[in-house]
């Protein structure tokens, strides 16, 4: 029988797919027979996840209401669907794989590879087939094929899965009793507002929240130091005392006890030069890069993941949702063999200072499903560079300059530290001379955060003319974040936390979220307008606040759950956790917040009524009661008057395609909107039409 290869996406399918001779049929493509499949093979694909959990009002039409007194929904059994929209390419792989006895997981290489896969596999029925893993860090033809010779079994696989379903289901639980318990309890208080809860991304929000309350109860103080000017016989510097008073009669005091007024004479007491190295940057993980093309480009962690995914597909690089920053031999070996060639792609070309592996880069230890970011063996043409956009250039060419960097010199300067002596009082100056640029070259555009000020040049025991003077300076506040400080926040979120034994597992595990997620993460707390994102600064909302002051003191706004869950969710994907005693953990604390929030709420001091969140934008006077206006609301466009019994409302996505307020505008005052294009039918096919509104409904007119 013909193996069936499952591949994540169409993309992916159309990557496997170009290591072989294939023949195109409706949602699968047909492997001609070829030594690694004498009889040939099928692949075909999902799109992203194509099965879903059941919503809570398939169990118990009781949870279809959002009620306190129907929660907690703790179903016995959790059901799985095909989702909308998505059940024909379903079909398709159903009956692929009930016709084989082989199949072969294709998916992405990582735990949510893994439950795409066998969501799918379970929800076709399926009983009895052989399954094999494709394991693989690139998308290069060699790379496929060399893969599908060496199949795993799908022992590790079944692991994973059932670590990655348990997160999704634990995931399922939170957010629904989570977000209605909070909803409807602020809705008590008078604001009408879905509160979204989640396991990760609340305790995301609430770190960004103590961050904006640290700046906001920030008093600046100020502070005095002495600092000295000095001329030397071949120029000036300037140097500090070792004093940073909080009284400015502090330091007034130590210049009167050595007799020292404005200008003074003063030695050159000590002279110390040394040399020193700076490695070349440790390879890129998918958060180091997205930290790096934040600081460079400005661009948000979510288009990094995104852009890299394309040049993977592309074949330009190695699997992007890598936490590793290490390789293994064998990809050191394939870099080292074309350094050349890299070299004349970015038109830097450097004496190669050493060919051998250096355990800073190179170490098998550590790297477990995926190495670090690097180009694959593919070298593109000078028109495939050129056919890239900027973006996509930006992030190949970093990828490309760190992973050449390796095979740099060390950067070398010269630090010299200066003790000049002014009556008995030292005054301290470091200076620093670049002596070899090395793998600095390759990043012609960085620029050095804190340049220590260059020297003349100096004696020591020489004589110097000082011109001392007390300084005031202002303490600073902490600085809010940016987007790409988020990842960084996320990843080492263990500093916020008090318990040493939290913390360690934090380290372990790398904070919130995981490589893959913590991207989507923040794009949710966008979505769900918790906090937003201005020239680069995150700022935290009324509605993120709002949230904060709700969940202040409790278990969901603290970096340790999700450390705990963390753990013993990685227990699981190595056979030593069971997913059943998971869960129930969950329901554990989803009874525990059923039973102790609304008194928390009162405790942190949220009053009886609240005051209702900052109107939005008034689009038009509503086209229904004429006496409200209607706004933009979560998800949806409604009349001001809606308290009051005005039901108008427009969904603000209708057939896929998201509604603008000027869209909206043009319904309520002129009652049709010109030409939208991009609606989608049920089958999947785009159209254009125009809007109309007809007793307070939407329809169409072609």
């Amino acid at each position: 029988m013909k193996p069936v290869i499952v591949a994540e996406k169409p993309s992916q399918a159309k990557a496997y797919a170009e290591a072989f001779k294939t023949t195109k049929r409706e949602g699968y493509m047909e492997v001609a027979p070829d030594p690694i499949f004498p009889e040939g093979a099928y692949i075909t694909w999902g799109i992203g996840h194509l099965v879903e959990l059941k919503e809570p009002k398939a169990y118990d039409p009781k949870w279809g209401k959002w009620k306190l007194d129907a929660l907690p929904i703790l179903p016995e059994q959790y059901q799985f669907q095909v989702a909308r929209g998505k059940a024909q390419q379903f079909g398709i792989i159903k009956k692929l794989i009930q016709g084989t006895d082989t199949v072969i997981n294709a998916c992405d290489v990582d735990r949510e590879g893994s439950n795409i896969f066998y969501s799918i596999y379970y929800q076709t029925g399926a009983k009895g087939k052989r399954i094999q893993r494709l394991w693989i860090n690139s998308l290069e033809v060699d790379e496929v094929r060399k893969g599908f010779q060496e199949l795993r079994d799908n022992r590790q696989d079944l692991l994973l899965y059932q670590e990655a379903r348990a997160r999704q289901i634990s995931d399922w639980l939170v957010g629904m009793n989570g977000s209605r318990l909070y909803s409807l309890l602020l809705q008590e208080k008078g604001i009408r507002e879905v509160f979204a809860i989640g396991r990760v991304q609340t305790p995301t929000v609430f770190l960004i929240y103590q961050r904006e309350k640290e700046i906001e109860a920030f008093v600046p103080e100020p502070f005095y130091e002495i600092e000295g000017v000095f001329q030397a016989e071949k120029g000036k510097y300037k140097g500090k005392a070792k004093i940073k008073a909080k009284e400015r009669k502090e330091a007034e005091e130590l210049l009167a006890k050595h007799d020292i007024t404005k200008k003074a004479d003063g030695v050159v007491a000590q002279l110390k030069t040394t040399e020193k190295r700076v490695p070349p940057p440790m390879l890129h993980s998918l958060s180091t890069l997205q930290a790096a093309a934040n600081r460079k480009w400005k661009y948000s962690p979510a288009k990094v993941l995104s852009v890299m995914q394309g040049l993977y597909e592309k074949k330009l690089v190695s699997y992007p949702r890598t936490d590793a920053q290490h390789i293994t031999p064998g990809e050191f070996s394939y870099l080292a063999g074309q350094v050349e060639k890299y070299q004349k792609l970015i038109g830097t070309e450097f004496p190669i200072a050493s060919k051998a592996p250096k355990k800073r880069f190179v170490d098998s230890a550590k790297v477990q499903e995926h190495y670090a970011i690097i180009p694959t063996k593919s070298i593109p043409t000078a028109r495939k560079l050129e056919g890239l956009a900027r973006d996509e250039r930006n992030l190949y060419e970093e990828v490309l300059r760190t992973t050449l960097a390796m095979f740099h010199r060390d950067y070398r300067y010269a630090e010299t530290k200066v003790t000049t002596d002014v009556k008995g009082l030292a005054f301290f100056t470091t200076g620093k001379t670049d002596l070899e640029q090395g793998w600095k070259e390759l990043f012609p555009t960085a620029k050095e955060t804190k340049q220590e000020p260059s020297l003349p040049e100096l004696r020591e025991q020489e004589p110097v003319k000082a011109d001392v003077a007390i300084k005031e300076g202002m303490t600073t506040p902490p600085k809010p974040y940016t987007e790409g400080q988020l990842i960084a926040m996320m990843k080492t979120c263990g500093k916020f936390v008090e318990d040493v034994e939290d913390t360690e597992i934090l380290k372990e595990i790398e904070g919130l979220g995981t490589e893959a997620t913590r991207s989507g993460i923040i794009e949710t707390i966008k979505r769900h307008e918790y906090i937003t994102v201005n020239k680069n600064i995150v700022s935290i909302t009324d509605k993120g606040r709002i949230l904060c002051q709700s969940i202040e003191g409790n278990l969901l706004s603290s970096p340790s759950m999700t450390a705990k869950w963390e753990t013993y969710l990685k227990k699981i994907g190595k056979g030593e956790g069971s997913p059943e005693v998971f869960l129930s953990t969950i329901g554990k604390f989803i009874h525990k917040l059923l039973e102790e929030v609304p008194a928390q709420m009162q405790k942190n001091g949220l009053p009886d009524q609240m005051p209702t969140l900052d109107a939005k934008d008034e689009i038009a006077v509503c086209p229904r009661c004429k006496k409200g206006k209607i706004v933009s609301r979560k998800g949806f466009y409604s009349c001001t008057e809606f308290d009051n019994g005005c039901k108008q409302s427009f969904p603000a996505v209708f057939l896929k395609k998201r509604l603008t307020a000027k869209q909206i505008e043009y319904l309520c005052t002129r009652g049709k909107t010109p030409v939208i294009k991009g609606f989608v039918s049920k089958n999947g096919k785009k159209f254009s039409a125009k809007l109309v509104l007809e007793e307070g409904k939407l329809k169409m007119e072609f």
